[in-house]
């Protein structure tokens, strides 16, 4: 190519208004604009969907056919487009199978390892495959367990939580209520059991056999009903309490059945393998004394250093040359801030900058160049000082001859670029076009660009006194992971924001043992939906293989009764397939319905609310079972979503489509972005509320009936928080946020901090873990964890204002709170 421009001409995915724009290759290009202004419908909706699509093109007639299905991106021409690699935050559904040396497939190697150059017991015969090395293989996997290392336990304590209940007033929890539950009473009563004695007087071996029998008698129930109704006997088939709780478990495809009985189970260490996932021969082999289930354990910055010796080693054995492989792979990731993890922390645990942290190390040793990687916000969950190593990653891939395209909010990552592809002026329909494409330094005379304020500091803003804190709630003696013996005070009635390098500690601190513990105060533990812990408070992990999570240890806390109330709002997804969106979560699609279902015409046919769900089949297309889209499997790609080919999107059948209300039909409201509905659905006070507070936390821009696959973490974690904000508050509420402001432009990042602070001034306590060291020196009290990640983090290294913490020792978010303060006192 002797052209060095990728050259896009009428682009129009999405909101992009027919845009012509050129970006250099060989360079590092970031595209900026507020949420919503179309920088990835750009980067990824058009640029990398093109590059995919001509992939396909190019390969066997198999795939061309599948990609006509998944569609082309809306744009006249793209020339001078090398091939492309996506690297994208929202990430599929990992299961506990999958982990952190499956994702960088450093497990492979280590199994490899073994296999080649383990120290096999005497005796041994033959040396194991890699397989027999993998808990994922029926080969490796421990038989006990399946390769998952814990199994699934019921207690009496789990099943039957107050003895003192007799079994007709419920002691034994773990049943199902309504007449499910009363059938199994009824069945022990007719057995010949007292269900009115207290449950602890009964005889141990009717205890036992209650709760734990593998039988299933069927006997003739005469139910005892109230005087007038009908008394018909009928055959009950008795299934005891554990026997229902794991059946329920394992089984049952509803999710909120699942998480109730989750409540009633614990989870063990298998004892066959002792939690170590595999068979007894392959963790009979060793390497340096080690067997793999230890070095799998083992944080890759130790792991990499027992492998030293061994990579130093001259020659090309198998040993030496796999070591030298596997130090070289887990250099980059400790480079990258990651040296933490361990080989076998299951991906589900990890955040989904730290996923996409370890796709990106993987690309770097993949040796390829020549290709535009697409990334989106590589900083997103990032401290600043893992900021730094993340830029010098990048400089080394562009240098290696790749060209690099990154979606970015951080304005240090966006001053490095070479290239700036400014979009905007605003989200939705009110952006769409490229304000500035070119060197950094000439976004400055960008008149309408709201990034340029951010990017040169033209306004820094005003200096704010801390507030007074109202009390304090403290916890003593906190040992969870790798916070041990800690003791941390949180002022109630102020902004508390906690900082510290990616895992140190920060999330295991504020989400787990500071919610658990005021959870367990209010009386609103366990997996139950509870509306008043907030939404997204009690929702459970996606993969449930692992079962319930370890609980942390702590020696007291107090302060707990000046809190009323928690809600806790985390970037877990509203939903895993395009059947969840915004309208349903936030509940005002059932407003809408209503409208709908009162039209003339709609009554006139006889439709009710009900027909305007696309949950229901009466009134959603069929084809696509009112998703809108089907699934594609691409088979060797992962697989994705193309719009269903008879309704193109709208979910609904054609009759339902014919009902308007003002002109549109529910299709067409779906399809309002939230700045729309709010003008079209001002006179309909349910909805108008949670379209305006949708509005408060700066997503006016997203469409009502967005699928919850294309929402980030950041925009599932403000519907939640905008859904908390439309309902009454009353008493004293303790706010949990996680990194609000990831995906945020700084000026969104403004607008929700506005919400955040106005929950403060109204008495309320507002907690957030953050990176963003604009929001930590805006607010009233600081708490460092530190000093690094992993082992070497879990301690409180500074707590107290902003001011304070800036100059602390030892610290190594000060110095780059010491800056922004700076800047904010425009000095």
């Amino acid at each position: 190519m002797t052209d060095s421009y990728v050259r896009v001409r009428g682009a129009r995915e999405h909101n992009l208004r027919g845009i012509d724009v050129d970006i250099p290759r060989d360079a590092l290009v970031a595209f900026t604009g507020v949420s919503g202004s179309g920088k990835s419908s750009l980067a990824f909706g058009t640029l990398y969907a093109e590059a995919q699509r001509r992939y396909f093109e190019s390969v066997a007639p198999y795939a061309r056919r599948l990609i006509h299905q998944v569609g082309a991106p809306r744009v006249e021409e793209i020339s001078g487009l090398p091939p492309a690699v996506a690297l994208e935050q929202r990430r599929s559904a990992p299961t506990s199978r999958s982990s952190v040396g499956t994702v960088t497939t450093l497990s492979n190697t280590l199994r490899m390892l073994f296999s080649r150059a383990g120290s096999y017991p005497p005796g041994s015969t033959e040396r194991l495959d890699s397989d027999a090395f993998s808990p994922n293989t029926a080969a490796g996997a421990c038989p006990e367990c399946h390769g998952l290392g814990t199994v699934h336990r019921v207690t009496e304590d789990s099943l039957v939580p107050d003895p003192a209940r007799s079994i007709r007033d419920g002691a034994v929890a773990a049943w199902p209520g309504a007449w499910q539950g009363k059938n199994l009473r009824d069945i022990l009563a007719t057995l010949g059991h007292d269900i009115d004695r207290p449950w602890r007087d009964l005889p141990p071996a009717d205890r036992e056999w209650i709760l734990f029998t593998d039988e299933q008698p069927i006997v003739t129930v005469h139910p005892v009903r109230e005087a007038g109704r009908i008394q018909r006997p009928y055959k009950g088939q008795y299934m005891s309490a554990r026997r229902y709780v794991l059946h329920t478990f394992a089984d049952s495809k509803s999710e909120t059945l699942r998480k109730r009985v989750r409540q009633f189970m614990t989870a063990e260490p298998c004892p066959a393998c002792d939690g170590r996932r595999l068979r007894p021969e392959a963790l009979a082999v060793t390497f340096e004394g080690h067997d793999i289930a230890t070095l799998a354990g083992l944080p890759l910055a130790t792991l990499a250093e027992l492998l030293r010796p061994t990579a130093a080693r001259p020659g090309d054995e198998p040993a030496p040359a796999l070591a030298r492989d596997l130090v070289a792979r887990i250099e980059v990731l400790t480079e990258l801030g990651l040296g933490y993890l361990a080989m076998d922390r299951p991906a589900p645990t990890l955040s989904a900058g730290e996923l996409q942290r370890l796709r990106l190390a993987t690309q770097l040793r993949s040796g390829l160049f020549g290709v535009v990687y697409v990334l989106d916000e590589p900083s997103a969950g990032l401290h600043p000082a893992d900021t730094e190593a993340l830029l010098t990653v990048l400089r080394r891939l562009k240098e290696a001859g790749n060209t690099l395209f990154v979606v970015e909010h951080d304005m240090d990552v966006v001053r490095h670029a070479d290239w700036i592809v400014d979009i905007g002026p605003r989200a939705g329909e009110h952006g769409g076009r490229v304000l500035h494409s070119g060197p950094v330094s000439a976004l400055a005379d960008a008149e309408h660009s709201a990034t340029r304020r951010f990017l040169f500091a033209t306004e820094p803003p005003p200096a704010r006194t801390p507030r007074t804190p109202t009390g304090t709630l403290a916890l003593h003696g906190v040992t969870l992971h790798n916070l041990r013996d800690l003791d941390a005070a949180f002022p109630l009635g102020v902004f508390t924001a906690v900082t510290g390098v990616s895992g140190s500690g920060k999330s295991t601190l504020v989400t787990r043992v500071l919610a658990e513990t005021v959870q367990e105060h209010l009386g609103t533990a366990g997996p139950g939906p509870d509306t008043d812990t907030g939404p997204g408070a009690s929702a459970a992990d996606d993969d449930q293989a692992t079962g319930p999570a370890p609980r942390a240890r702590l020696t007291a806390a107090t302060g707990l009764d000046a809190v009323d109330r928690l809600v806790r709002v985390d970037q877990k997804p509203i939903g895993r397939t395009p059947r969840s969106n915004l309208a349903t979560y936030t509940g005002l699609f059932d407003a809408v319905r209503k409208v709908f279902a009162a039209t003339d015409e709609a009554r006139a046919r006889g439709y009710t609310a009900g027909r305007f769900s696309f949950n229901v089949p009466a009134g959603r297309c069929e084809t696509c079972q009112g998703e809108g889209f089907t699934a594609v499997e691409l088979l060797f790609l992962p697989g994705t979503y193309a719009p269903c080919a008879d309704c193109h999107g709208a979910r609904y059948n054609p009759e339902t489509l014919q009902i308007t209300h003002r002109g549109r039909t529910i299709a067409d409201v779906l399809g309002l972005t939230v700045d729309d509905a709010a003008e079209f659905l001002a006179d309909l006070p349910a909805a108008a509320r949670s379209l305006r507070t949708l509005q408060d936390v700066g997503l006016g821009y997203l469409r009502l009936g967005q699928p919850a696959t294309e929402l980030s973490g950041g925009e599932a974690q403000r519907i939640k928080l905008a859904t908390e904000l439309q309902r009454a508050r009353r008493g004293h509420t303790l706010y949990l946020l996680d990194e609000p402001t990831t995906g945020l432009h700084p000026a969104d990042t403004e607008v929700l901090l506005r919400q955040l602070h106005g929950l403060v001034d109204a008495g309320h306590t507002v907690v957030v873990v953050e990176h963003d060291m604009g929001v930590v020196a805006g607010g009233d009290h600081v708490i460092d964890l530190g000093p690094g990640g992993g082992a070497e983090g879990g301690r409180i290294v500074a707590a107290g204002t902003p001011a304070e913490v800036a100059a602390a020792p030892g610290s190594r978010t000060a110095g780059y709170l010491a800056r922004r303060r700076a800047h904010r006192e425009g000095s």
